[in-house]
């Protein structure tokens, strides 16, 4: 064997979740596993429940705070869009109100000048 190029190898225990422990050589220092044979259910022909988190709920507990970081973002930017749709129809009531007050202002009738007593047309009946 080459010198230098291989990890080194110890002789360690594995400790299970259930409390057993086993000699083993590794090239880790300390080894725990959740399962092992003397707790392993095709071993033992019995099952028992282990208070060790599955797979599944390791991923959910993991992926969960980045789902709700998420979602207050999405919430966030819905909000904030609201808001801008609000403010566009504020500016478009204004701009409308504006618009109706010059239109008033225009078409406001000025007083009449006296009419002047002259002829009065005659009405011609046949």
């Amino acid at each position: 064997m080459k010198e230098k190029i291989h990890p080194k190898y110890f002789k360690t225990t594995a400790a299970c979740a259930c409390g057993a422990t086993f000699d083993v050589g590794s090239t880790k220092e300390n080894i725990r596993v959740d399962i092992c044979s003397k707790c392993h259910p095709l071993f033992t022909g019995t099952m028992k429940l282990l208070d060790t988190e599955g797979r599944v709920e390791k991923f959910k507990k993991k992926y969960e705070k980045a789902a709700e970081t998420k979602k207050t973002v999405k919430e966030a930017a819905e909000r904030k869009k609201k808001e801008k749709e609000e403010t566009k129809k504020k500016q478009e009531k204004a701009s409308v109100m504006e618009k109706l007050q010059e239109m008033r202002k225009s078409t406001e009738k000025k007083p009449a000048a006296p009419k002047k007593p002259g002829k009065k047309s005659a009405k011609k009946t046949k």
